[in-house]
């Protein structure tokens, strides 16, 4: 168990760095590069993106040895830390310093997500059940949800705007991770039994797009607006996945419900201090001033 708590961590830290690194580098792009593959292909000479990147990857490392030695429920809401590193390294970087409003959102948002997914704890479910009809619910939902996100995102502007946007990277995640989970199932069988799924091949539609909406959300505002909503929502939309499609179970009852109901009552308060800070708007500006006069850094 120490050694899951420990990699957990880790992986929050590694995973508060890349999130930071991969945000600046983000935010120094035009705006007209924003939701296009020409955004990736931008990035990937940028080496502050690239040193983001592999500390992702390492974070991955750390949350798979964390979970060889510990339950979900227990790494999950570990690694959630990332905002309490993350946010305020973002501001640092900006030589800011944040104020009550700024660290009750980061921990709120924080603190509820650990809160919702220790007490949900989901388990059991069996990917391979899901049927046709199930899976085309799913993409049609996630579909319309990233739709109505990227449309609202284009009516608002600042923190808001990027929260938006990271909503329907969110969204996206959460579906990958599902569709990651089918995959492993099918690999069971043999890789050809993988190559034969369809759900092989939409997790890789489903990486890309969700990666170039991240990105597109760290371009769009400060790291506190984009990186809380995707932490948010990504866990959300796979455990209602989870438990909607392939039967996976979470702790409900009193007081289990009221707790998971406060956590992310938590998480939704946190997002709009973050999102109503004008300091977390100005965090962005900076970024943007500093982008304009070639101060992107990494090229």
């Amino acid at each position: 168990m120490t050694v899951a708590v420990l990699a957990s961590l880790a992986a929050g830290v590694c995973f508060a760095v890349a999130g930071v690194l991969q945000q600046r580098a983000a935010a120094a792009r035009p705006d007209e590069e924003a939701f296009s593959p020409r955004l990736l292909g931008r990035l990937a000479r940028d080496r502050v993106w690239r040193y983001g990147i592999a500390l992702a990857v390492l974070a991955y490392g750390f949350q798979s040895l964390a979970l060889a030695f510990g339950p979900l429920s227990l790494v999950q809401p570990l690694i959630v830390t990332e905002l309490v590193f993350a946010v305020p390294l973002s501001a640092r970087l900006h030589r800011m310093r944040l104020g009550p409003r700024e660290w009750f959102g980061t921990l709120a948002v924080a603190a509820g997500l650990a809160l919702a997914l220790a007490s949900a704890r989901p388990h059991g479910g069996r990917p391979g059940a899901a049927g046709t009809l199930s899976w085309l619910v799913v993409v049609g939902v996630t579909v319309a949800l990233v739709g109505a996100s990227l449309v609202v995102a284009g009516l608002l502007t600042g923190p808001w705007r990027a929260s938006a946007v990271a909503l329907a990277a969110g969204a996206v995640m959460g579906t990958q991770s599902v569709l990651l989970e089918a995959t492993v199932e099918h690999l069971r069988h043999g890789p050809l039994a993988a190559l034969g799924a369809w759900q092989s091949y939409a997790l890789v539609v489903a990486s890309v797009g969700g990666l170039l909406l991240i990105q597109s959300a760290f371009q769009q505002g400060p790291l506190a607006a984009s990186m809380t909503v995707i932490d948010a929502t990504e866990p959300v939309v796979a455990v209602a996945v989870g438990t909607a499609v392939f039967g996976e179970v979470v702790h409900s009852g009193w007081p289990v419900t009221a707790v998971t109901g406060a956590g992310l009552a938590l998480v939704v308060a946190g997002i709009v201090s973050l999102d109503s800070s004008p300091l977390v708007a100005a965090l962005h500006g900076g970024r943007r001033e500093e982008g304009a006069s070639g101060g992107a850094g990494g090229r």
